[in-house]
This record gives C-alpha cells, structure tokens and sequence, in this order.
C-alpha cells in the first residue's frame, strides 16, 4: 500500500486556527467542570456526583427503615447507569456523604469503617454497607410526583433527576467545597433550626435583610428561636468573630469564620493541671494537629508546653501538659492557637449554581430564596400531578357508580353482546377509561358496601381537589403551605429531645461563640527557659551521655571496644534523673549536664563520687510524688518516695543499707496493691503491698526466704489488673489474680514454683 493510499481524502481536510480550537475547547471543558463537577446547584445543594448517588440509592430502595446494601453495589449502579467516572472516586464522594465528623447533617447510613478524623481513610466498598438517613429522603420527597424533571443520562438509556426535590435547605445545612477553572466554591454548614427561622422570616418578609436574618445576641444561650448565628461545624469549635463581620460576609457571599478548638483547664492536685482540647476546628485531620504540635515542641517554639498526648476515644480529648503548674493555661492556648491548626480560618465563597446553569455569589437572604423558590415550584408541580391523579380516579370511580346503579344491565350487556366495551359505552355514555376499569371489576367488588365506599372516596377526593384548586390558584395560600412544611423541618430537627433537658443529637448547636481574651504575649518568651527532649544513653562500663530528641535508634559504633548499650531513656533537659548502685546510694543527675551525644559521652564516675567496686543499677527520671521498691540481693526492701531520694550533692544520698557480699539489686516502680517477687530459685510469690513498709533509709524487711541464692525479680501490680509478664519473644501474658490463689502468702514467704510459661530467666520481663 503506497503512502497516497493512507491519506484521508484531500475534502476532509481542514485548517484550523490553533488559538480558537484551545479557546473552545477550552472553554468546553471549564464550563463542564463548573456546572458537572465543582459548583453545588443552589437548590438541593448537590453536586452532580453526590445527586447520582442519592438517586441510585433510591432506585435500589435503600431508606433507612430498610437494609443495607454493599458500598460496592451502589457505586456500580452509580458507574453504570448515571456517572461514567473512577470508582475510586464515587466511593470517596459516598464515604464523606457517611462522615459525621465531614458532614453536619449526614446524607448515608454507614456501616462499616468509614474513616476517622484522624485521617485514617474508609475500608474497601465490598467490605462497608450503606443506606440513605432522613435527611436523604427529605431531599428525595416527592420525585415520584413530577416535582422535578429528569433528562437523559450520558448514553441515553436511562433518566437522571436534574434536581432533587430538597425538602431540606441542604447547600447551607451541610455546606459545599469545590474547585473549578477560575472560581470556587465554600460553603460551610449550618444549624438547620436557625435556617428555618431565617427562611420563615423571608416567607412572612421577602424583603428582610441579610442583618435582619442573623441573631442578634451571639453569644447568648442558644434557643428554639434563633436566627442564623454563623456557621455550625459537625466537629463544634469557638466562634470568635463579631456579629458586624458575620454580618458582611453573609451579606456579600464572601468572608471568613475564625474557628478555635474547644479546652478546659483539669486540676490534677497539688498545684499542677492540664489542659483538654474536647473539640477541634472543622476539617482539621486530628493526628496531623498533634504532630504539628510535637514538631512545633522539638523546634522550642512553645516554651510553655511540656508534652502532647492524644488520649481519645470515641470523643476527642488531646493532653496538653504544660512546663510547670504557673503557667498561664490562657497564655499557653494564645500561643497554640496562633501556632498551630487549634485555631484556623473556614472560607466563606458563597459561589453556587443558580438554577442549575449561572454559577454566582450569593448573600444569605439571595441562597434561602434560591432554595424557597425552589420549594414553591415543587409544591405547584407536585400539586398539579396530584391533581391529574384525581381527575383520572374521579373519572374511574363515576364509573364504577353508574356500574352499580345499572348493575343488572351492565351484567347483561357483558355476558351477552360481543363487544360490551362498545356497548357499555353507548349505553351509559362512559369513557374509554371508564368502560376499561368495569371490565376489570372483580366480581366480589360487587356488594352493597363497596358501593358505599366508592361513594365516600369520591366524595373525598372532590374536597381534595378543590383544594388544591384554591391553593394553586393563590400565591398567598402556596407560601402558606411551604411556611407549613419549613415549621414540620424545624420540628424534626429541635434544639432539646422530647424531655426538654437532653440535646438533640443533630439539631443541637454544637459551635459556640466566645471572645478571644487579651493576652500578653511578651509573658510567653521570659515566663520560662525553654526545654529540649533528649535521650540518655548509659552504657554497660558506665559511661553516659544525651542524644537531642527522642529516639529509638541507637547507633552501636557509639560505644567504646567492649562497650554496649545498658540503657537508654527518653527524658528532658530540665528533668532530673535518679541513679541507684549497687551499694545502695542514690545519685541525682541534671538532665541538662548531661555531655552532649556527639563523642561517647563521660563516664558517670565523674559526675558524682561513686565507690570503688561499685556499679550502676538502675536510672530513671524523677517524677515528684511517685513511688518505688527498692531491694537488695538477699530479698530485703522497702517502700521509698522519690522524693527522698533527691541528693543534692555529688556524695548521693544512702537508701538501702547493705553489707558486703549482699548489694543493692532493685528499685522498680511502686504502681499498685500486690507485690510479686521471685528468687533466683525459680519461686515465686505474692503478698499484699500494705506488707511493706514506707522509708527514707534502712535495710527493708525480707520480702522472700531463700535457702540459697536470692532475689530475681520483683514486681508491683493491682489485683485488678493481674500479674503480667513478658517473655523473650516480646509476648505478653497476664494471669488474673483469682488464679494467683496458689502462689498468694504472707511477705517473707517461700513462695512456689511459677506457673507454666514463666520465662527461664526468673524475670517478669523477657
């Protein structure tokens, strides 16, 4: 084939101007991303991809007194019948549409994991179920009922809704966050009760205000009564911003809402506290806060705060510990909230689509118009449909009441002439429908009191009818009844449940408003030195030093030939830790004196006066209040605070009295009701820990008699929790206290055998 013969023939070749096919082209697919994509339509607030997915969810009769359906089945339907995109993302669009914590007012009943505010994303769709809430249906009333139209998918098999029919003011309840090409949209959710409010006040004044729709006292309680006070975000928050801001971004469609977490103050005695962060701001990934947090603390750009911990469960609770029981907790949140993501700005671009087709900025009054004028030509569709529905019974049923009344010579003309619908018809001057539906009687219709019935029915459907003739036939009675169906919205959705005191789950306000205080910034740079998180290495010939930072990653060739690790200890410059040897004194060390983790660190030795032949037991920081155990190798100890154990010299401070060849062996935390101990006998045994007694100094009282050989290990634990222990593979394995029965004794005890899986070497820890 020569190369002639692969051209196309020379008319269907063009030239086109490059400039103007990108513009049109280009102009095609803004336009498509704009109305088929980013923009909410402002009458259902929906975007196509979430309206698809409602209605698929219809058609596969997921209500939510029904059962539910595999998230991959409706998002197949989706695929196939109405939205030809990734499935991927019509699952994400379905999973957010679940999110309590994403959405105010949630358009599908999830089950199954659906995500967290953590970040963590949703279970596979063959794994998780879903089915439409309340507010679903809401959207959905009446689209059986011509109260909307439908046009072609996209290969024109099937119909799709072009809107939903919305009974429920679902662009402001929920909000809407979208990106198209040169403009976007922002929308955050809000208190439906407060919308009703608003939205009856343009019912009953159409020329109201955007000032005259939001409440005026904000940061009184909130009521039954409100007007809109501002956005009301699923996760809560603080609103602090004045009612003259609010009041112009809603008028002008554009603004911003300053959104800050939620704390208190928990005393925990003797002069310390914490804070508790109970609500973050809206669309703030909870883990990513508190790694911000922990990062901002590494960089020592929060003096005032010791530690972050995330302490949540079902409801959120993240720790801040701060350096010291003076701090100012109001000092310390000003310097978060200016820091970090515990105060952010939400965007206010109220850019929709009006009518479907106009994308435009809207105020709060144009949007609940919008979706009002919506509700009227749904009311007067749904009304003119059901009116057609009762003509054509009205039709059928005065035909079934002449049948009655001529039954002998309707009977007649069916069993004897061969057309009887043509003969009814001349006979009785019905309709075709008419003659249609006496042929289709069932012959037990026919007693007296089904006459009765029919006659009833018409004469209801008369009254019906003329009233739906006197409301479309005035403007007045249609706001009337829309006023009707807003009031019926706003009771579903009250501000208490039925006994007046419990919050409704969803109509409740949950973002307050308060007043950001005045605070002195300066305080926070000279209130305290800064600290900085280290980790202490102490290794085996007891050299020492402190690596910046935590870390778990300990480098071996940090060590002198010969040398290794003993311990390692995540701790603060500006704590203090405590140093037990084998003769029984106590050391203090500065967390802050510390050589530095570059070289091989200094040995201990010349740091405090240690004795000759003696040897480092233990180390660990000093927490004030806390308890130990301490015990020497021939199974005396005692009970001893920390707080006696502080030396204030280099000498150390002597705790445990012991005489050579006995030694220091143990000092271990002091956390619980039972003591467990076990000798290198390999015998264990259990005393209650009101046995022991409390001291600053002594030799102790015997825990465990020996005939040969000493102590291995020892143990504190409440008889709640049992006794757990770890074996050399790292698993753990606990035995309940009621099962302790044969190892439980007096203190000074020989104690028994362990029980089975006890690690060989005699320690609770492998």
């Amino acid at each position: 084939m020569s190369d002639a013969d692969t051209l196309p023939p020379a008319d269907d070749q063009r030239i086109v101007d490059l400039r103007q096919a990108l513009e049109e082209r280009y102009l095609s697919y803004a336009l498509s991303t704009i109305t088929q994509r980013a923009l909410p339509d402002a009458r259902d607030g929906l975007k196509p991809v979430h309206r698809r997915i409602i209605h698929a969810m219809r058609l596969l009769k997921l209500d939510p007194n029904q059962g539910y359906k595999k998230s991959a089945r409706i998002v197949g339907d989706v695929i196939g019948k109405f939205h030809p995109h990734g499935d991927q993302s019509i699952y994400d669009a379905l999973v957010r549409l679940a999110q309590d914590f994403a959405m105010r007012y949630p358009l599908v009943d999830g089950q199954g994991n659906f995500g967290n505010i953590d970040g963590d994303s949703a279970a596979a769709m063959r794994y998780t179920e879903s089915r439409m809430t309340d507010v679903a249906t809401r959207l959905l009333e009446g689209i059986g009922e011509n109260a909307i139209d439908f046009k072609p998918t996209y290969d024109g098999e099937d119909e799709e809704p072009v809107v939903l029919p919305s009974n429920f003011p679902n662009l402001l309840a929920n909000g809407s966050m979208g990106i198209a090409v040169g403009m976007a949209t922002s929308v955050p959710p809000h208190n439906v009760l407060e919308l009703c409010n608003a939205a009856l006040k343009i019912i009953y004044n159409p020329a109201a205000t955007t000032d005259e729709l939001i409440h005026q006292d904000l940061s009184a309680p909130p009521s039954s009564d409100d007007l809109v006070r501002g956005p009301d975000f699923p996760t809560g928050g603080h609103l602090v911003e004045s009612r003259a801001a609010i009041v112009n971004a809603y008028e002008t469609g554009r603004g911003s809402f300053r959104v800050r977490a939620v704390w208190e103050k928990e005393e925990k005695g003797r002069g310390v506290y914490q804070i508790v962060v109970t609500q973050i701001p809206y669309g703030v990934q909870k883990s990513r806060l508190v790694e911000k947090i922990a990062e901002l603390l590494l960089a020592k750009r929060l003096p005032l705060l010791k530690d972050v911990r995330d302490e949540s469960a079902d409801d959120i609770r993240l720790v801040l510990e701060p350096r010291a029981g003076t701090v100012d907790p109001v000092i310390l949140m000003e310097q978060l909230f200016k820091l970090s993501d515990l105060e952010l700005r939400f965007p206010l671009n109220l850019n929709v689509l009006d009518k479907g087709t106009l994308p435009r900025v809207m105020s709060l009054a144009d949007a609940l118009k919008a979706w009002l004028d919506h509700r009227k030509i749904v009311l007067v569709r749904r009304s003119q449909h059901r009116l057609e529905q009762i003509a054509s019974r009205l039709e059928v049923l005065e035909g079934y009441i002449i049948a009655y009344l001529n039954l002998d010579e309707v009977i007649r003309i069916i069993r004897e002439e061969d057309d009887a619908k043509a003969s009814l018809i001349a006979a009785f001057s019905l309709t075709d429908n008419q003659a249609e539906a006496i042929l289709n009687m069932r012959l037990r219709s026919l007693r007296k009191l089904e006459e009765m019935e029919l006659r009833e029915e018409h004469t209801k459907l008369t009254e019906e009818k003329g009233r739906l003739e006197t409301l479309l036939g005035s403007d007045k009675r249609q706001w009337g009844e829309i006023a009707k169906q807003v009031e019926a919205l706003k009771k579903a959705y009250p501000l208490y449940e039925a006994d007046g005191t419990t919050l409704h789950h969803l109509g409740a306000r949950r973002s307050l408003f308060s007043l950001a205080p005045d605070a002195d910034h300066a305080e926070i740079t000279t209130a305290f030195i800064e600290r900085e998180p280290i980790t202490v290495i102490l290794s085996e010939k007891g050299w020492i030093r402190a690596l910046k930072g935590h870390t778990d990653e300990i480098d071996e060739k940090g060590f002198k030939t010969g040398d290794r690790l003993k311990l390692a200890i995540k701790a603060e410059t500006t704590d203090k830790l405590l140093m037990l040897t084998t003769g029984g004194k106590v050391y203090t060390l500065g967390g802050d004196k510390l050589p530095g983790g570059r070289g091989q660190g200094e040995p201990v030795r010349i740091m405090v006066d240690m004795e000759e032949g003696q040897d480092i037991v233990s180390l660990f920081v000093y927490r004030p209040g806390q308890k130990r155990i301490i015990a020497s190798s021939a199974g005396y100890g005692f009970i001893v605070a920390e707080d006696d154990m502080i030396a204030n010299t280099r000498k150390g401070k002597q705790i445990l009295n012991v005489t050579t060849p006995d030694e220091a062996r143990l000092l271990v935390p002091m956390l619980g009701d039972r003591v467990a101990v076990i000798g290198q006998n390999r015998k264990l045994l259990v005393f209650p820990a009101s046995q022991l007694a409390e001291m600053g100094r002594g030799k102790g009282v015997r825990l465990q008699r020996y005939k040969d050989g000493g102590i291995s290990d020892l143990k504190a634990f409440y008889a709640a929790d049992g006794l757990t222990w770890t074996d050399s593979s790292g698993r753990t394995f606990t035995k309940p206290t009621e099962e302790l029965t044969d190892w439980l004794g007096d203190r000074a005890s020989a104690g028994r055998q362990p029980p089975n899986g006890f690690p060989r070497n005699n320690r609770f820890v492998g």
